[in-house]
């Protein structure tokens, strides 16, 4: 529940996410002031990470930066509780033991990597920008870039930060669009599109591998998001050679993004599932204020 307390602790946490968060405080402080009596409720896309191992939340970077907050936080992470409880509904015995790896892949892409129903690990890291390649998000780099820009392009620190979240990732690579659907009809006359989708699912696919290393294998992996759900040629594409790992697809069901897409025999299924963050949202909201005015029903009785 918002209270004045938690916006206090939001304004300082303002230098972690300068790009969102002043604006949604702004907006907050608005609708109080309009509608005072009405409770707010913020979520947390960073929660469903909150319990990742000490090695996994780490960053190899002088010590006394962590305490000052840098560390993997992690995102996606309403869509990754959707999908879990997603999971337990459809009888998934990795919604609560097991290994599991989750793609959200959409204009924004994560992975995470779950044991148990617990998140172990997860690609983005400290701002949304790490991990995998994006849109228009360039996902890992080498660090020494940014000097290297500095001194060969003049390139400033906020302008290498507008080119690796605004002018990278498929954009960059393709030089045509952010949209995986416009490089799948561009790709087979574009080498430039070609290599944009190429480096896409090698990127996810290596991802996926490190996942399975860390979780010591796989049982089910599941895709969501824009491209994952909706792009069978990509997880085709990404899911092909992953045959040591007991991934396969069945090319029927995978071409109708039916809800398994693995075969029957396979050791992991392979899973579509339409993920629905705002959901997440709207039952988190509703779940905390009827606890909150239950609380209050109790201490006026």
């Amino acid at each position: 529940m918002v209270t004045d307390e938690l916006l206090v602790d939001l304004r300082q946490l303002t230098r972690f996410d300068p790009d969102h968060l002043p604006q949604e405080i702004l907006l907050t402080e608005a609708l109080y002031r309009r509608f005072p009596s009405v409770p707010q409720v913020v979520s947390f896309d960073t929660a469903f990470h909150r319990d990742l191992p000490r090695v996994a939340r780490q960053l190899a970077i002088p010590r006394r930066y962590e305490a000052k907050g840098l560390q993997r936080y992690g995102f996606h992470g309403l869509s990754y509780a959707y999908l879990m409880e997603e999971l337990a509904r459809l009888g998934d015995r990795t919604s609560t033991s097991g290994r599991a790896i989750l793609a959200h892949l959409g204009s924004g892409a994560s992975m995470a990597a779950v044991r148990n129903g617990t998140s172990i690990d997860t690609s983005m890291g400290f701002t949304p920008t790490s991990g995998l390649v994006m849109s228009t998000r360039a996902g890992d780099l080498d660090p020494g870039l940014a000097y290297y820009l500095a001194r060969t392009e003049q390139m400033t620190a906020a302008a290498f930060q507008h080119m690796v979240n605004h002018e990278s990732g498929l954009l960059g690579v393709s030089e045509i669009s952010s949209d995986m659907r416009d490089l799948l009809a561009k790709e087979s006359v574009d080498v430039r599109a070609a290599e944009a989708i190429a480096l896409f699912c090698y990127q996810a696919k290596k991802w996926i591998g490190s996942f399975a290393a860390a979780l010591g294998g796989v049982d089910t992996l599941v895709f969501t998001g824009g491209i994952g759900e909706n792009t069978p040629v990509v997880r085709a594409r990404i899911c092909e050679g992953l045959g040591f790992l007991g991934i396969s697809l069945e090319e029927s069901r995978n071409a109708k993004s039916a809800g398994v897409i693995s075969p029957d025999d396979a050791s992991v299924t392979v899973r579509v599932i339409r993920t629905d963050e705002e959901l997440m949202i709207a039952r988190g909201a509703m779940q905390l204020c009827t606890a909150t005015m239950s609380n209050e029903a109790r201490t006026e009785l």
